[in-house]
């Protein structure tokens, strides 16, 4: 069974906004880490805007394949267990953040749930990201109003980061969108 790779959507492009408009006047020396790269849309999204000192990680054997035939440096990992000793001033994700949906099929369930209750792997990926985030560096995370987000900031809180909210999308069905800034306290 091969894993698919994630395709752009509305939390894509909602990110990558929030992506344009945080790198606009950043020095391009920036050390930047994709997690759960996907496709690639805010690797390539990076690069285009000059910031080539760039590294992206996905689990998905077939995703990372997809990256490094665009010519975008990445490791296969599942968060950060292959990126040890690297730090970063940007890391970006949109991780998996909906709740398990018995419906589903497992294949699919990998691209889109972050747990049980649909924030679980998020909460695994601030408590990791804590070491490789350099002091001054900054995460720009995307989840749901369905990963429980009042959880997710709580725990924020508790691992010593400040979260801003930058953007966030209304979705059909009553779901919304968040991008957070989330840096050390």
């Amino acid at each position: 069974m091969h894993d698919s790779i994630y395709q752009p959507a509305e939390d894509s492009y909602l990110l990558q906004n929030s992506l344009k408009k945080y790198l606009k006047d950043k020095p391009k020396s920036l050390k930047i880490l994709e997690m759960g790269s996907g496709s690639g849309i805010l690797a390539k999204t990076c690069l285009d805007l000059g910031f080539n000192n760039l590294l992206a990680a996905d689990i998905n054997p077939n995703a990372v394949i997809h990256l490094k035939n665009q010519n975008i440096k990445t490791v296969k990992s599942d968060l950060f267990l292959n990126l040890k000793n690297k730090k970063f001033n940007l890391i970006i994700f949109n991780p998996p953040y909906l709740p398990e949906d018995k419906k589903e099929p497992k294949d699919s369930q990998k691209n889109t749930t972050a747990g049980k209750n649909g924030y679980e792997l998020i909460i695994k990926f601030l408590k990791q990201a804590k070491s490789p985030l350099l002091e001054k560096g900054v995460i720009l995370l995307l989840f749901s109003s369905l990963s429980k987000p009042k959880i997710i900031l709580k725990q924020a809180k508790q691992f010593n980061y400040n979260c801003k909210l930058l953007n966030q999308k209304s979705l059909p069905f009553f779901e919304k969108l968040y991008v957070y800034e989330i840096k050390h306290a």
